[in-house]
């Protein structure tokens, strides 16, 4: 059986229409329909109904999609398992979310090469909902973000957690944050709750972003107030132009783990699991007062 096959109904299967699957594809509508024609032929079972409601999957597609995605995982760990990686016993695709590695990536990859030495490595950053996605597809062995999805066929665990504070280069106190200085920041669901709690008066500040180095680099070239990772507000803080807004709680940020269900009690899975582990071991000491966080 084609992979594209399997790509195809796939991708059908969410967006439940032939249209948006041909061009999230690059395909023309025909090759789709012909596609899902030569599943459906060799499984010999209509797999969708089309009608003006749109696109419905029939009981046999529903059956089928469990298997097809196990079938596109296997696929793609093939693929790789049998492609050259020089000298190297293996290759691990690992995702790391963006703020992770703004400012330590080093120590992560370090950390890594420590303990599996003979590995090859690809790291890629990316934010929790794309990570999610590939780690299903096969496309990434592990990833670490901070939002876990709740999707078929993922295991997370839980890491630890990081640090946000909030600097100022004008101000101290929360009261005397003007609207118009204020990056506002989302780098995760659950920050984002707790964060409105604290700046209720500010949600609408005409800057924002979700990358800490991005929050930094707009901070250091125009000035103004933001939460930024706890590593970055203490440098920022160190070089004189910034100081911590005192009555601002620190955020705290959990960390996740996700790897494919298949793969949790991997010995390999398990060796990089735990040097993720340690290397937040120590980022949990926080200063200053905290609010509590919940899960994202």
């Amino acid at each position: 059986m084609q992979i594209e096959l399997i790509e195809t109904f796939l991708d059908l299967m969410e967006t439940r229409s032939f249209n948006r699957t041909a061009e999230r594809l690059s395909l023309t509508q025909s090759t789709v329909s012909g596609r899902i024609n030569s599943l459906e032929t060799t499984l010999g079972r209509k797999l969708f109904t089309r009608s003006r409601a749109g696109t419905e999957p029939t009981p046999a597609g529903y059956r089928l999609l469990d298997h097809a995605r196990t079938l596109r995982h296997q696929w793609t760990e093939a693929r790789r398992s049998v492609q050259n990686t020089g000298n190297f016993t293996q290759s691990m695709r690992i995702g790391m979310q963006h703020d992770l590695a703004s400012s330590h990536i080093a120590d992560w990859v370090a950390g890594f090469r420590k303990v599996l030495p003979n590995a090859a490595f690809y790291i890629e950053l990316d934010f929790s909902n794309q990570m999610s996605i590939d780690l299903l597809a096969g496309e990434i062995d592990l990833s670490i973000m901070f939002t876990p999805k709740n999707l078929p066929d993922l295991h997370h665990e839980l890491m630890g957690e990081l640090a946000y504070r909030m600097i100022s280069s004008s101000v101290r106190r929360i009261a005397d944050i003007e609207p118009q200085s204020y990056i506002f920041t989302n780098y995760s669901p659950a920050f984002d709750k707790v964060h409105r709690q604290v700046v209720a008066t500010l949600a609408e500040a005409p800057l924002s972003s979700g990358q800490n180095i991005t929050v930094c680099g707009l901070l250091s070239a125009l000035g103004g107030t933001a939460y930024v990772l706890e590593d970055s507000a203490e440098e920022m803080v160190a070089s004189g132009q910034f100081g911590f807004i005192e009555d601002a709680p620190s955020i705290p940020q959990s960390v996740y783990v996700a790897v494919h269900l298949r793969n949790r009690h991997s010995h390999i899975h398990r060796r990089l699991i735990d040097s993720v582990r340690k290397q937040l071991s120590g980022a949990s000491q926080q200063t200053g007062p905290r609010l509590p966080h919940s899960q994202g």
